[in-house]
């Protein structure tokens, strides 16, 4: 059972690699043997990640690369293929929150978020699908959230709900063209965990009161807790899992 979530000689791109569940979810991929390209603007922050990565015994190449820039992608991506050779996993990870009430929002607001959590999505997977179709082999995990199920009646943030909405939806059709060269594409939706996007507000007790009041488990998620889907969907244990997204969210899109 443990060789189907080895991924020794598989190479990954992690997107929004210089902080919070980016560097997670490339220190997952690690751990299983993979190689990693760790993408993000702030390279600085994807050095520090690279020295760790290789402490580990994965080879590691940092790519500073904004999403929503397609010459940037396509050049990232080239860089990668000549780097590593191949891509066989894409973690489509990128994403941003913010703005204000719907009746308030900005249309500047509004397009950060969208570009970034779909346009850079669909630019990664894009660029770096080509070359999956051509090796009629890939793995595709975009980060949805569980808030692309669900509304909420607490946070004004109506462009990541519809962003990470068109995600779920995303993943679904993409799976559907491309199940045929041999890529399966699914997506992650995490609930509420400690990043950098939300440790503003998930320490304060307004919000964990709201977060009892509405999770199951009643707590937000720990380090680690969205390690196992990761492989599974970046491993050939799904081999046969195509167009889903897993909500790891302490049960809170179950009630």
């Amino acid at each position: 059972m443990s060789n189907l979530f080895d991924l020794t000689g598989k190479v990954a791109i992690v997107t929004g690699a210089s902080s919070g569940l980016g560097v997670q979810f490339a220190r997952a991929l690690a751990k299983q043997g993979a190689d990693l390209a760790i993408v993000a603007r702030r390279y600085e922050k994807l050095e520090e990640l690279r020295k760790e990565i290789e402490g580990m015994g994965s080879k590691c190449l940092p790519v500073k690369c904004d999403v929503v820039k397609e010459n940037e992608v396509e050049a990232a991506v080239a860089q990668v293929i000549k780097e590593f050779g191949k891509i066989d996993i894409l973690v489509n990870n990128a994403g941003v929150a913010g703005g204000d009430a719907a009746e308030n929002l900005s249309e500047a607001d509004w397009d950060k978020v969208v570009d970034t959590n779909l346009k850079g999505l669909f630019l990664f997977a894009k660029h770096v699908g080509r070359h999956m179709i051509e090796k009629k082999y890939g793995k595709i995990i975009n980060i949805a959230s569980m808030f692309g199920k669900v509304g909420n009646a607490a946070i004004p943030a109506l462009a990541y709900h519809a962003s990470k909405g068109g995600v779920v939806n995303f993943s679904r059709a993409l799976a559907g063209e491309w199940a045929k060269y041999g890529i399966n594409v699914n997506g992650i939706g995490p609930g509420f965990f400690e990043s950098e996007m939300t440790q503003e507000i998930i320490h304060g007790e307004e919000f964990l009161a709201y977060l009892r009041s509405r999770c199951p488990m009643q707590r937000f998620g720990k380090p680690g807790e969205l390690d196992g889907v990761l492989i599974y969907l970046a491993s050939d244990a799904s081999s046969y899992t195509n167009g889903q997204t897993i909500y790891v969210d302490g049960g809170w899109t179950a009630v």
